[in-house]
């Protein structure tokens, strides 16, 4: 459950992206996938922010009030590189690296999820509108800090660029430097997972909504059995992505504490974070997928047109459970973990 200061903020932010996000303004926003005026209206929230610790001139706010602030941008299928910012945000601040621009949000930064090739970071969330990047190269952090790079067109019209690291500042060297990388690549799958929570969401609403008003035959089409079985599990699917990812929140909240986690699948206790993470985004991922392409088959043919919003979240699903790796490889990332107790390949 969520306590009574995460009701406030997902009330507040529920608001404030009904109000200034939603389908049409992720219509207008592509191919790019970034909404600038939303962004500006967003950083008088202080939500770019929020999640660094208030010694260090931020808001304060843990990993899982982040979550909830991510679901509602999810939701309304926000075009903001707000996960992006929000966990880079956290790991420049841990390495005394985050200025006061990068905390109001009017320079955005973005992290590079993949090992760097060739001295490139390669398909970087955001890439194509954050002026700063950071990235693990070998056991370096380093932030390139460039004009945004040319924007990766892609059906999930994200911002994704590749971005040269010629130039780049080390943040920082060591085993401690690759640690906090990890660790903010944890939570980038956590924030991740909530965003396709809220995409879970909005998809079960839109085919539900869509079969009680179209009619055929004389009555709703949500009477027909068929369509009842299409939409029938996928709240308990939603429900399960939900509580899977708020677990990774609140493991990420101990792990930034120093607490360190299990994963032990004989006594079916897992609290390790990197192992929640990885379930909250695999999990996250096929609810958001499946609810999609159930609502999106409930619509019919007008499921595929431009028209109708359901293809949006649809396209959005796809592309943010695919950004990161095949989730074929994150499920053996995951078995690697639960079996062997540390992760293989190329994001772990």
């Amino acid at each position: 459950d969520l306590t009574e200061d995460q009701e406030s903020i997902r009330d507040v932010f529920a608001d404030f992206f009904s109000s200034e996000t939603g389908p049409e303004q992720a219509r207008e926003a592509e191919p790019l996938g970034f909404d600038s005026r939303a962004w500006d209206r967003l950083l008088e929230t202080g939500a770019p922010g929020m999640g660094v610790a208030e010694s260090s001139g931020g808001g304060g706010a843990n990993l899982a009030d982040l979550a909830v602030v991510v679901e509602e941008a999810g939701a309304h299928i926000a075009a903001l590189p707000l996960v992006d910012h929000m966990v880079t945000t956290r790991l420049l601040a841990r390495v005394g690296a985050c200025d006061d621009d990068v905390l109001a949000g009017t320079t955005i930064v973005g992290l590079a999820i993949r090992p760097p090739q060739d001295g490139t970071a390669r398909t970087v969330p955001s890439g194509a509108v954050a002026r700063q990047v950071v990235a693990l190269d070998g056991d370096a952090l380093v932030l390139v800090d460039s004009d945004p790079g040319a924007h990766l067109q892609n059906h999930g019209c994200l911002p994704l660029a590749h971005r040269p690291l010629a130039g780049a500042t080390v943040l920082a060297k060591g085993p401690d430097a690759a640690a906090a990388y990890r660790l903010a690549l944890d939570e980038w799958r956590t924030l991740t997972a909530s965003t396709l929570v809220g995409i879970t969401r909005t998809a079960l609403d839109l085919g539900v909504d869509y079969a009680r008003e179209r009619r055929q035959f004389g009555r709703p089409i949500g009477s027909f059995q068929a369509i009842q079985h299409l939409l029938a599990d996928l709240p308990g699917l939603l429900d399960g992505a939900r509580l899977l990812t708020a677990k990774a929140a609140w493991a990420g909240d101990r792990a930034v504490a120093g607490q360190t986690g299990v994963a032990d699948i004989g006594d079916n206790e897992i609290t390790d974070f990197a192992t929640l993470a990885c379930m909250a985004l695999v999990s996250a991922g096929e609810a958001a997928t499946t609810a999609t392409d159930r609502s999106l088959h409930v619509h019919g043919g007008y499921g595929f047109s431009e028209e109708y919003d359901i293809q949006l979240y649809f396209r959005r699903a796809r592309a943010l459970t695919v950004v990161l790796d095949d989730p074929a490889r994150e499920c053996r990332r995951l078995a690697d973990m639960l079996l062997t107790g540390h992760a293989t390949g190329a994001t772990a």
